[in-house]
């Protein structure tokens, strides 16, 4: 018999404090409790972690050794386990060949349909081809006046080298007696030597015809023999007009002569080399070495540094550096050349890049083409003089980037590069005849641009021939499925282009989602974290109606989150707590949403039910003057459609709108983007017209996004925010320290000496697993306190440096009371709502979220000049309504001291607490784009177009506004 519990005795994994709980199987369940508070310990840590350790335990002895012993959870024992599946946030692929259709699979049966039911038409003129019969190619053939002269030949060598000896002597033995050889006739009695190293075409001369009545019988017979010496391809050539006309039993067109290949589903795909884009390999783009990049300031001079990869060519370098040594006065072998261009075009280095004539600046970044210049070179108190031509930076670049064997300055000069769409193929990454095949009116490239919503509809609007709707079916059917699933997750806005690095940690977590329902699994425990990130409120009940239905198939589903509509649609509510870190890990409530509405000790239950709310505040920031609102015209980066945004300075701006709306187009795209262009010297780039006003109100620009802190074990959050140098000076100083000789250095995990030499300070071991993902194993040495023993000797207030690492914000916060440095550092960790986060915790285990506001803290501890345009993305993910609480007073703080912030946001605590609102919209994708509202909250909810309004009014009601 089936159980009906998953239960749970003895979890102590982290800060979980040795719980015992039952959860129904079969349910929707939603853990929720304050950030840090044990939720995900006890889901993915726990449970899932035990469902993968069992099923790889199930494996063969031989398996195992490749996947290694997973260590099990600390919890005494857990039962009614289900095969369990994590569908976490986290990005699907950074390979740029991997896209929606590809991740989803849509794309693979996208190739099928064109394969089985597409239409081949030529690149190059565009009449449809298709298969020719050799009636066909008689009947054509007699549409010719009488009196025309034809010759018929059979191509049996098409660009292949040799000498083809036994070619000849074949033909000639089977009574041929004429061929055309590279567009010249010879006689088989000749000797004809070929150049064995060059391509040669050959065609047998079959026939020789002039048409007049009755010559049916004879063509089809000559062109029987053509076609079947020649595998299906025939040329007739008119010797009175010097032209050939293919025919062909294959695909080819009449007119061009074009061949189009057979279609299989490999030619529909990028990923394979027959398929595949010639010049750009199927990535649909090109890298480039960008002149923005190469100056990207350009107020500064040559001699200044304006050409950023050849740095300063009149600094002296001790050999270390990127130049060598020079003697006193001399440049290096770049300055010398840029000072004989000086004289040659007579212009000044010590003058900005900006003012010098535009035939200049062209010379010094693509070369000087043709003409020579002297160039004197002066090394050691030697003199010499050359004549050439100046190579330029850019080719320079690219020269040194293919011959280069050296991966680390491939790396180095891949800073200078930048993407540009592939001239050949336009960014639809397939060759000319992959995208000369069509379906309907389609091709593969135009079907894959369209949104979901739209292809679906384009899908069900093609017409087929009834052998042709027969054939594709069941493909159209499968395709179908897995859209309206990408639909109803809130991703109808999405098109199957889309490169899977582009998606957010949300978007990548509902296709997974969407896969999963195609699937049909049943008796599946799905674990899930956060997946309403990036959702619009809007289309939150779609996403609710989705984990519903996965519960309907017989799975158990666990959803880690935040959000009430998820949490009131739950038929099982675990709430951890009763605060975080240290403080957490204990459950607060177990039950339905009625019970947790009720419980007085539940702050979740608390803001569901009212009781507790984010206040918005009395009185909003007033307007700013006109002439201190930053402007940006024209932007239409992406679906934005020319639009024209006024952003407040000295305020909290949040832009909103529906998934898929634009606000990451305008916020990080435009505004980040160029105003940082404009703050270093720059204008933005003239091909989006993008134009900027006012930006001279700000002094910097800061995105703090939810990108990783760092990619290795090594960075943690004592490192990234500068806790960690303070940190060593105040052990430097101590007693101990000082007698042993110990500097700061010694208790840095990246440089010898004090560190641990068994796994270079890391603490972990990493294995490399060739097919599978490496994984890190503690160190054995010195079982993750990253230094040796002696190190670990030298105590402040009794902890050691690895001790103090592995302190939580909070506990640093009131051991260090009495180091102001040390205080304040922590204190502004703290009041992001990350107190429960160890000082020393590897940044591969820190979520988005914590990573953002990480970044933050960082910022925060910096002196503020008033004039910051600060960016942030989403700061809410992860967070619950107590934490965003703390989050929301920090922002309001730094608002107060006159710097700008603008949110992209979808939680309403935020939105309602904001200055100023600029809404997107009206829906996602191409239907996107625009301005919908803008103003005061309370001015927004008054616009009926708004959705976000919509959901605001309602907010605002519920505290009487």
């Amino acid at each position: 018999m089936e159980p009906n519990l998953i239960k749970i005795r003895g979890a102590r994994m982290h800060n979980l404090k040795n719980i015992d709980i039952d959860l129904p199987r079969n349910r929707l369940i939603v853990f929720c409790g304050l950030s840090g508070s044990g939720k995900s310990t006890l889901a993915f840590d726990t449970l899932y972690a035990e469902g993968q350790r069992r099923y790889v335990e199930s494996l063969s002895t031989y398996a195992r050794q490749f996947l290694g012993q997973m260590e099990k959870p600390d919890v005494d024992s857990l039962e009614g386990l289900s095969p369990a599946v994590s569908i976490e946030q986290r990005t699907t692929s950074r390979n740029p060949r991997s896209t929606v259709g590809t991740i989803t699979e849509i794309y693979d049966y996208l190739r099928l349909l064109f394969a089985r039911v597409g239409h081949p038409y030529c690149p190059d003129c565009g009449q449809e081809i298709s298969p020719q019969s050799i009636q066909d190619m008689v009947d054509s053939l007699l549409q010719e006046p009488v009196g025309t002269k034809l010759m018929i030949l059979a191509p049996v060598v098409d660009g292949r080298k040799g000498e083809h000896r036994e070619l000849f002597g074949r033909l000639k033995k089977d009574g041929y007696v004429r061929v055309r050889v590279n567009g010249q006739f010879y006689n088989l009695e000749e000797d004809i030597v070929l150049d064995r190293n060059l391509r040669h075409h050959i065609e047998v001369v079959v026939d020789r015809w002039v048409m007049k009545e009755g010559s049916e019988r004879r063509l089809t017979d000559s062109i029987g023999t053509a076609v079947a010496l020649s595998n299906g391809v025939l040329l007739v050539n008119f010797p009175d007009r010097d032209i050939d006309t293919l025919f062909s039993e294959r695909a080819a067109c009449i007119s061009c002569g074009r061949s189009m290949p057979e279609l299989s589903p490999r030619l529909f795909s990028f990923n394979n080399p027959h398929g595949a884009c010639f010049e750009c390999k199927g990535l649909g783009v090109k890298q480039f070495f960008d002149p923005d990049l190469v100056v990207p300031d350009s107020t500064l001079s040559i001699r200044q540094g304006a050409l950023v990869p050849w740095g300063d060519p009149w600094r002296l370098s001790g050999g270390s550096g990127r130049f060598k040594r020079f003697n006193s006065g001399e440049a290096s072998i770049y300055g010398q050349q840029l000072e004989a261009l000086a004289r040659h075009y007579h212009f000044d280095l010590d003058q900005p890049f900006k003012k010098l004539s535009a035939t200049v600046q062209r010379i010094l970044l693509n070369g000087s083409g043709n003409e020579e210049i002297e160039f004197e070179y002066r090394r050691n108190q030697r003199h010499t003089t050359t004549t050439g031509v100046f190579e330029g930076v850019v080719p320079s670049l690219a020269r040194r980037f293919i011959e280069t064997s050296s991966s680390f300055i491939r790396d180095e000069l891949a800073n200078y590069m930048n993407e540009q769409v592939c001239p050949a193929c336009q960014g639809a990454r397939l060759r000319p005849e992959a995208l000369a095949v069509k379906v309907g009116a389609w091709s593969i490239d135009q079907l894959t641009n369209l949104s979901i919503v739209k292809l679906r509809q384009a899908l069900l609007d093609i017409s087929l021939r009834p052998q042709e709707e027969l054939i594709a079916d069941r493909v159209t059917r499968e395709i179908n499925d897995r859209l309206s699933f990408l639909e109803n997750v809130g991703l109808g806005y999405l098109s199957l282009k889309r490169t899977a690095s582009t998606l957010s940690g949300g978007e990548a977590q509902r296709i997974r989602l969407a896969s999963q329902i195609g699937s049909r699994l049943a008796g599946v425990l799905y674990i899930l974290d956060e997946p309403s990130i990036g959702l619009h409120q809007r289309d939150n009940q779609r996403l609710i109606e989705t984990l519903i239905n996965l519960r309907e198939l017989g799975n158990t589903v666990i959803v880690v989150e935040h959000d009430a509509d998820t949490i009131m649609a739950a038929d099982h509510i675990l709430d951890m707590g009763p605060g975080a870190g240290v403080h957490g890990g204990e459950v607060v409530y177990s039950g339905d949403v009625k019970g947790l509405l009720a419980s007085s000790g539940s702050l979740t239950g608390g803001y569901l039910s009212g009781r507790l709310s984010i206040e918005i505040p009395e009185k909003r920031r007033p307007l700013p003057k006109k002439r201190q609102w930053l402007l940006i015209q024209d932007a239409q980066v992406n679906n934005l459609k020319k639009i024209t945004v006024r952003i407040p300075t000295g305020l909290i701006t949040c832009v909103t709108g529906v998934s898929g709306s634009g606000k990451s187009s305008l916020v990080i795209e435009t505004l980040y983007r160029y105003a940082m262009k404009f703050l270093q010297g720059g204008t933005a780039p003239e091909k989006f017209g993008v134009k900027l006003g006012n930006f001279q109100t700000i002094d910097k620009i800061i995105d703090i996004d939810q990108s990783p802190i760092g990619r290795t074990p090594r960075s943690n959050p004592a490192t990234y925010t500068g806790v960690l140098t303070p940190v060593r000076e105040l052990l430097a100083r101590l007693p101990e320290s000082r007698a042993r000789g110990y500097r700061p250095g010694r208790f840095s995990f990246n440089i010898k000496g004090g560190r641990c030499e068994a796994c270079e300070g890391e603490g972990v071991i990493k294995i490399v697993m060739h097919f599978l993902p490496d994984i890190y194993v503690t160190c054995d040495t010195c079982e993750g306190r990253r230094y040796n023993r002696e190190t670990l000797e030298i105590r402040y207030r009794g902890k050691n440096i690895a001790e103090i690492l592995a302190m939580n914000v909070e506990e640093a916060l009131a051991f260090f009371n009495r180091v102001p440095v040390l205080k304040a550092r922590s204190q502004t960790l703290f009041d992001v709502g990350l107190g429960y986060v160890a000082l020393g915790q590897s940044s591969l285990t820190l979520s988005g979220g914590e990573a953002q506001r990480i970044k933050l803290a960082r910022e925060l501890t910096k002196r503020s000049t008033g004039k910051t345009l600060y960016i942030l993305d989403e700061p809410t993910t992860g967070l619950h309504p107590d934490d965003i609480k703390n989050l929301l007073a920090v922002l309001q703080r730094l608002a107060d001291s006159g710097n700008t912030i603008v949110i992209i946001e979808h939680n309403l605590d935020v939105i309602k607490t904001a200055d100023y609102v600029i809404d997107l919209g009206p829906e996602g994708g191409d239907e996107g784009g625009e301005i919908v509202a803008c103003g005061t909250p309370e001015e927004v909810a008054l616009v009926p177009a708004s959705h976000t309004g919509h959901f605001l009014q309602k907010e605002l009601q519920k505290t009487g506004i």
